[in-house]
């Protein structure tokens, strides 16, 4: 496969090379552990919102990023591990929490789902364009929202009106920044990669 002009069916994961099945595996599983890895430090950045138990954090950034980037098996189980890890202990959820039982963990949920519909999606050319591409962190943005509000809702007792006023509300702006942002990052990685 040239890399001049890849085939819309590749992500940009498929483009590190591998001479072998063997290698092939090797490198996948390092994608697969770097991308959980990615979203962990990114849930770091986590910034409280008076009101709600959601922070606003980098973490959907990365775990959209990742999806998109590694495919939708490959960022399905990068954020599988992130989550599987995180449910075991290790501190790198949102400020460094860790467990299923906080009410924001629907969101982690929702994330995983996301990084498979979005990677998908980016199999078929949806991160090679900067229209494509906001479409596509629209909707995996949306699938975050569609699992993690009502999760949030079950979980902190809370309405339907007031999940949505504390778990979705508030983010909407920073999804858009973090949507222009990948706006500009993946179709630019795309055009250096056909030069």
């Amino acid at each position: 496969m040239s890399t001049a002009a890849p085939a819309a069916r590749f992500v940009l994961a498929d483009l590190v090379p591998a001479s072998s099945a063997a290698r092939a595996r090797a490198r996948d599983a390092a994608l697969v552990v770097g991308g959980a890895v990615l979203t962990g430090l990114a849930a770091q950045l986590s910034v409280p919102v008076p009101g709600s138990p959601v922070p606003v954090t980098g973490q959907t950034f990365a775990a959209l990023l990742v999806g998109t980037a590694l495919g939708a098996r490959r960022g399905f189980a990068s954020l599988g591990l992130y989550a599987l890890a995180g449910v075991a202990g290790l501190p790198w959820f949102a400020g460094g929490s860790s467990g299923w039982s906080m009410p924001s963990f629907g969101y982690i949920l929702g994330m995983m789902l996301a990084s498979a519909v979005v990677g998908a999606l980016a199999r078929r050319g949806g991160d090679r364009t900067v229209l494509r591409t906001a479409g596509v962190m629209v909707l995996g943005s949306a699938v975050v929202y569609a699992v993690g509000v009502p999760y949030l809702a079950f979980s902190a007792h809370l309405s339907a009106t007031q999940a949505v006023d504390l778990g979705l509300r508030p983010y909407l702006l920073g999804d858009a920044l973090k949507a222009a942002l990948a706006m500009g990052l993946l179709p630019t990685a795309w055009r250096l990669l056909r030069r």
